[in-house]
């Protein structure tokens, strides 16, 4: 298994849906646009030069907002003790 496909996985199996296409800029550049989406509404896009690098950061924005969104809702329940 490739490293990207290790992060896929691990994005599937926390409940995102995610896809990957590769294009060429203006520049004649090859470019590669991941993204994951949940029913929640929340969704993120990242565009790289290769695809693990387009994975790594999809999977930092991922982790990012889900463990800031977790850290607001523990504050939220912490003082309404």
């Amino acid at each position: 298994m490739k490293d990207w496909e290790i992060i896929a996985d691990n994005l599937s199996k926390a409940g995102w849906s995610w896809g990957c296409v590769s294009t060429i800029n203006s520049n004649g550049q090859t470019i590669f646009v991941a993204d994951a989406h949940r029913d929640d509404g929340r969704r993120f896009i990242v565009r790289a030069d290769e695809i693990l690098s387009a994975f790594v950061e999809l999977e930092r924005e991922v982790l990012t907002v889900t463990f800031y969104l977790e850290s607001i809702h523990a504050d939220r329940e912490r003082l309404d003790l």
